[in-house]
């Protein structure tokens, strides 16, 4: 009864997305006086039939699962895919963004399925911690290899192997959120123990292993890769996930230094490092702060209400279609849309610790806190750049920027929040019905 109240639910919202992103898309694409483009019927395709197969799928195979994730998903998405539409058609030699764009989707959706085929359930995935944490330090490091490593835009974080170019980091998330869940939950107890000296309460120091591990793993991609926004991302994991775990608010306090000092230490060492601070506190006059400076112009041309879709000029924003899409969005669609979006992200946050806070086992809780800190944490960091609030780091805004390796991570991040909340719902309906059937007998 309650996987249909949440399936129906789910699918009411995904028709009333699906219906605003086609608007949207019509609204960018048909101008006045002009025959409806022959991409119209693909994008109807691909906008309509991918969010209903994926609820077919999660019907299927997750019936009981939330019924909020999948439609903020496929409406950013949505959302995305429209405005890389229109910014690529807007260029005098259009890239052909949009198609590989809808290719990635299509596996973005394939990655949600499989993911929900494969992993039935989620405490198989405990068994493999440690297995994930080697996968995700090699995935995290891959860029270094001389051979397949790529440095793009300044930042080491590619890797090409033949025709294939991705960013393994966005997959070296899934499996470090794995074992730092998995591994929390295992030594919950020692890590828990404090020590006083004089005032303060301290973690024991032969149980620092672990902070002072992710403290020098997020320092070696600071540096070596010159990736601000990952290596915040992944410390910012593990230290959620190790308060989570023991409670013990002392860990933050000694995480918060370490990575302070690191990174004070990093901007006195590397140059690449002080250009990005120097370009966050004053950006004008300066080459590499022309990309932060359009951003700003474009979301000050966007007012409150925003200038329409299709009347912008985002194209002027270099690399607008990943690190600064949500500039263009801003621009087009005012504060109104630039906040629209900021509340599907919190409503996604949302219904992801309430995921966590249902689930009956601790590693499902802790990684349904590390899922969930993985991508409101992303969401806020590329905000939060793009507005000057903190440096621009170059992380993907989560399903809405281009990019084929974010995408499929995303939507098996998706999968992995959907099956954490179809097992604790089916576990506490079958707790249910077992005191029915007790009050019955007795």
């Amino acid at each position: 009864m309650i996987g249909n109240v949440r399936r129906n639910t789910e699918l009411g919202l995904l028709v009333l997305g699906t219906m605003f992103v086609v608007g949207a898309y019509v609204l960018t694409t048909l101008p006045d006086d002009s025959p409806i483009p022959n991409t119209t019927g693909p994008f109807l395709a691909i906008i309509v039939g991918l969010p209903l197969l994926a609820h077919i799928a999660v019907r299927r195979l997750a019936p009981q699962a939330d019924g909020m994730l999948l439609p903020l998903a496929s409406l950013l998405n949505g959302l995305g895919y429209v405005f890389i539409v229109r910014i690529d058609e807007a260029r005098a030699d259009p890239d052909g963004l949009a198609g590989l764009q809808s290719i990635w989707m299509i596996l973005g959706v394939g990655a949600f399925i499989a993911t929900l085929i494969v992993v039935r359930d989620v405490r198989m995935l405990e068994r493999y911690r440690y297995t994930a944490g080697f996968v995700g330090i090699v995935l995290l490091l891959l860029p270094l290899v001389p051979v397949v490593g790529r440095t793009i835009n300044g930042s080491r974080i590619w890797v090409s192997i033949g025709p294939v170019n991705f960013q393994p980091g966005e997959f070296a998330k899934l499996a470090l959120a794995v074992f730092f869940a998995g591994y929390l939950w295992e030594k919950r107890e020692l890590l828990a123990i404090n020590r006083a000296y004089g005032p303060f309460s301290l973690p024991d120091p032969k149980h620092l292993g672990p902070v002072l591990l992710a403290w020098g793993a997020s320092l070696v991609v600071m540096v070596s890769e010159r990736d601000l926004g990952s290596s915040l991302l992944f410390f910012t994991l593990f230290l959620v996930l190790i308060w989570v775990a023991t409670e013990r608010v002392s860990y933050l306090a000694v995480g918060v230094a370490l990575f302070a000092g690191g990174a004070a230490f990093a901007f006195n060492a590397f140059g690449h490092v002080q250009e990005r601070v120097d370009i966050w506190f004053d950006p004008w006059g300066k080459d590499r702060g022309f990309q932060v400076v359009q951003a700003a112009f474009a979301m000050a041309d966007g007012g409150v209400s925003g200038r329409g879709l299709a009347l912008g000029s985002p194209t002027k924003i270099p690399v607008v279609e990943s690190d600064m899409i949500f500039a263009a969005i801003g621009e087009e669609l005012g504060l109104l849309g630039a906040t629209a979006v900021l509340i599907a992200f919190l409503l996604m946050i949302g219904a992801g610790l309430r995921i966590a806070q249902q689930a009956a086992r601790g590693f499902e809780r802790l990684l349904a806190v590390g899922l969930t800190t993985l991508l409101g944490f992303q969401a806020f960091i590329i905000m939060a750049g793009v507005t000057r609030l903190l440096p621009l780091t170059g992380v993907t805004l989560p399903f809405i920027s281009y990019g084929g390796s974010s995408l499929l991570a995303n939507y098996a991040l998706l999968a992995l929040l959907l099956r954490i909340s179809n097992d604790s719902a089916e576990r506490q309906s079958d707790a249910l019905a077992a005191q029915s059937m007790t009050e019955v007998g007795t």
